[in-house]
């Protein structure tokens, strides 16, 4: 079979990691060893290729995000070449995606005040106009970026021309009232971008490629047949990497409550160029489906939740643990680091467990929720012989209670992970039995209360068990739940729970006088603290046990 090609490399496979906003760097845009260590991790998992998180331009008012990485200033070359050398180590070439984030820059980062192509609104900011010479200076600095990527040994660069960053808003007619050469027909609109791969192209020999939004989400936004339009307008690329949206959710991280690979079911046909794309492809038969699209597939949480995902897809061994398209750790990154929900290692790669195998004996575990289960793979991967206790005749715990649909769907790709990898380790599993030796107890750290039947029910919780509550309530009860409710949810899910919740009656207000339930915890217990809690509590039992420390 012919190896896959972008430009002038040859690699191991179609996978491609990615571009996902980790806030791993470090305050000042440089990088550092959380960072490198997570990224080579899913290089160690059999990756094609790596593509960097969105990486800021220049320091006066190109950056979107706190501890984004910066390619802007030479004292960053160590470490980007650590960072790159590492990664190569695996044999894994890594581009670098390089940003200007125009309207959508964080004003409170940067220096100097938003720019973008027109002065329209930006999610409740305003930008000025650019100039002819703001034009000229941006296109400048994507140029001295892409040496310095070159110097730092990065095998290509991509560009960030989607998502409603300042390329995409040079594209999007919605965004682009310009009259200019820069304005008014396509041609002009994507003059812009195409001035910057033509001044990289004239200064450094790399690989490049360009990531764009297939369609917008947004009111107005434009549609697929124009995004693909773009990309086959565009010269003197290497691929182009199809992502979705611009301000409106699902954008290209659609939550459970949409179709998996659905910016690939969008795509009208491949681009005249090598065509990559992303957008919840979180298990094996996605990636199938947008090969038979595309030349390359982007994963992007399913390599969160399993940095091996390339390696157990490419040898059709060993069990995925898949991604619940909860949106999550993965999208808490206002102030937050990239986490996963169902792999509580992400982001902690560079940390190595207190615990090492292979140990003897045997291990109890009483609790198959999932505490319980976590505890018992764990145990079973430290070597011990385990036995895991469930009173009920199913393992799940709470998972067996979701009454939402979609949320339910996911999950249960979760419980038989487990299942079948609890089965591969030699787990003994004693359903319907109660617990009482000398074990690790696994039930849950948190009850949180239940909800007594009533004619109306008010909640004002961010509990995710009530928003499934609300759910199963609304068939037999008025329910009314607080705006705030929704605020421990990504965005997507918001506006998706909202409408499922509204059309089972439920009425949403700001304010209830006498809630049923009130509960806003700043940290609720959730899938991830539980998978924490059964590890820690293992820990707790064997330490007194070990002699050696790490």
């Amino acid at each position: 079979m012919e190896m896959p090609r972008i430009g002038n490399l040859t690699l191991r496979n179609r996978l491609v990691m990615a571009p996902m906003i980790s806030n791993l760097a470090n305050p000042d845009g440089s990088t550092n060893e959380a960072h490198i260590e997570y990224l080579a991790r899913r290089a160690l998992g059999g990756i094609g290729l790596i593509l960097t998180e969105y990486t800021y331009i220049d320091g006066l008012n190109s950056r979107g995000s706190r501890n984004e990485m910066g390619m802007h200033s030479e004292m960053f070359l160590p470490k980007l070449s650590r960072l790159t050398e590492r990664i190569h180590s695996f044999g894994t070439p890594v581009f670098v995606q390089l940003v200007h984030s125009g309207g959508k820059a964080l004003q409170s980062l940067n220096a100097e005040k938003n720019f973008a192509p027109s002065s329209v609104e930006y999610n409740g900011i305003t930008p000025r106009e650019m100039t002819q010479y703001d034009i000229a200076e941006a296109e400048e600095r994507f140029v001295k970026a892409s040496i310095l990527a070159k110097k730092s040994g990065f095998d290509g660069i991509e560009l960030h021309g989607a998502h409603g960053y300042l390329i995409q808003e040079f594209i999007s007619p919605s965004l682009n009232k310009r009259e200019d050469r820069y304005g008014g027909s396509i041609e002009n609109r994507i003059r812009f971008p195409q001035e910057i791969i033509e001044s990289i192209r004239s200064e450094i020999d790399t690989n490049l490629g360009i990531r764009l939004s297939l369609y917008e989400d947004d009111s107005g936004g434009y549609g697929p047949d124009y995004g693909l339009k773009v990309a086959d307008t565009l010269a003197n690329i290497d691929y182009v990497h199809f992502s979705a949206g611009r301000f409106a959710s699902p954008g290209s991280t659609a939550s459970f409550y949409h179709s998996h690979a659905h910016i690939a079911s969008r795509l009208p046909k491949k681009s005249i160029h090598p065509t990559m794309v992303v957008g919840s492809v979180t298990t094996p038969e996605d990636v199938d489906n947008v090969l038979s699209k595309a030349d390359f597939v982007s994963l992007g949480r399913a390599l969160l939740a399993d940095p091996f995902f390339p390696a157990k897809y490419s040898s059709k061994t060993g069990n995925i643990r898949p991604c619940i398209r909860c949106n999550q750790g993965c999208r808490n990154l206002s102030y937050g680091e990239v986490r996963c929900t169902v792999n509580t290692d992400t982001g902690f790669e560079i940390f190595t467990d207190v615990l090492k195998g292979p140990l003897s004996g045997e291990i109890e575990i009483y609790g198959g929720g999932v505490k319980g289960m976590e505890a018992a793979l764990y145990s079973a991967k430290l070597g011990l012989k385990v036995t895991l206790i469930e009173r009920e005749d199913s393992l799940g715990g709470q998972l067996n209670q979701f009454s939402d649909p979609y949320k339910k769907a996911e999950v249960a790709k979760l419980r038989e992970f487990y299942a079948t990898v609890l089965k591969e380790h030699g787990v003994t599993v004693e359903l319907n039995t109660n617990g009482g030796g000398n074990g690790v107890y696994c039930l849950p750290d948190v009850a949180y209360p239940e909800l007594k039947p009533a004619a109306e029910i008010g909640i004002d919780s961010t509990i995710y068990k009530y928003h499934d509550e609300a759910l199963r309530l609304s068939g037999s009860t008025r329910v009314t739940m607080t705006e705030r409710s929704l605020s421990s949810l990504d965005r997507d899910r918001q506006i998706m729970y909202r409408k499922i919740a509204e059309s089972a009656g439920i009425v949403f207000v700001k304010e209830i006088e006498k809630p049923d339930i009130s509960l806003i915890p700043e940290r609720q217990y959730d899938i991830m603290t539980a998978i924490q809690s059964g590890r820690n509590s293992v820990r707790t039992h064997l330490l007194p046990q070990i002699n050696e420390f790490v």
